[in-house]
């Protein structure tokens, strides 16, 4: 008898709700426009990526070539985040905490890597970090080249990646209370233990959101990189290059498969990013 009614009360609420009341101009041009920009470009990859089959689709990702590449990419793109995560805090730092002449320059010349064209930005590295350019030739009598090898890849991807940990880290640091750090000192703490235990807890997640934000644009980078690198597979060649190289060629299984696995790899990339957007949340809640 219960069950009836619950039964005839979930119907009659059915029977009640409108669905049409939910719908808004701005909500249907939303739905269209992310599903023509966004949805229907991502559902095309997967769909051609799986009409090879599980076999057909593991063969030609993980051949030696491919393995390299993600090597190379995933790799280079996850050091050049490390070391970003540290220098891009300094850089953040300095810019919260420092007056200095030039401050707003210096400033403005952190977001020049957004601004600057990636195939341009690729030219003026590889020729800086040339054997014979400025930086480069310094390097050169020890035997270290850095433009067309994989150091330069990381250089690139340093280049490209470093704006996302300072923009990031910098609202962060302006936010924070000069009241803590100064009760800190109150009770004797010196200058390393108030950075360590009251200053750097809260830029963890942050810092973490950072490294994630400038790997995962480190990975998708190509204009830089194709002009700083040698391109030699096993050596310095990135899996986006490898994608135009296999279209080049017409092999256009083997170009959606290697895009396919990017794809899965920057999908993860953004629900690690969602998850340590939260924590902070949580953390600056707390």
């Amino acid at each position: 008898m219960t069950t009836n009614l619950n039964m005839s009360s979930l119907a009659i609420r059915l029977a009640k709700f409108n669905f049409w009341q939910y719908i808004s101009l701005p909500w249907v041009v939303t739905i269209i426009y992310l599903l023509l920009i966004l949805w229907l470009p991502i559902a095309a990859l997967l769909a051609k990526s799986a009409s090879l089959g599980l076999e057909g689709f593991w063969q030609i990702a993980t051949t030696s070539i491919a393995i390299s590449t993600y090597n190379v990419t995933f790799l280079t793109a996850l050091a050049a985040g490390m070391i970003n995560g540290v220098m891009g805090t300094l850089v953040a730092w300095v810019l919260v905490r420092y007056q200095f002449p030039g401050k707003k320059i210096v400033d403005a010349m952190v977001d020049l890597p957004f601004a600057l064209p990636t195939s341009v930005a690729g030219l003026v590295l590889a020729t800086l970090y040339s054997q014979t350019g400025w930086v480069g030739q310094f390097f050169a009598p020890f035997g270290i080249r850095i433009a067309f090898s994989r150091l330069g890849v990381f250089v690139a991807m340093v280049f490209i990646s470093l704006p996302f940990i300072v923009r990031t880290l910098q609202p962060v640091l302006e936010e924070m209370e000069e009241e803590a750090e100064e009760a800190a000192w109150s009770l004797g703490a010196t200058e390393f233990q108030t950075f360590w235990r009251v200053i750097f807890p809260p830029l963890i997640p942050p810092i973490l959101t950072g490294v994630a934000l400038g790997f995962s644009r480190a990975v998708g980078e190509y204009g830089s990189v194709v002009l700083i690198a040698s391109n030699i597979p096993f050596q310095d060649l990135i899996a986006p290059v490898l994608v135009f190289e296999r279209l080049e060629q017409y092999d256009y299984p083997a170009a959606t498969v290697i895009g396919a696995v990017l794809l899965f790899v920057s999908l993860i990339l953004l629900l690690i990013i969602n998850l340590l957007q939260q924590w902070g949340r949580r953390y600056a809640n707390d």
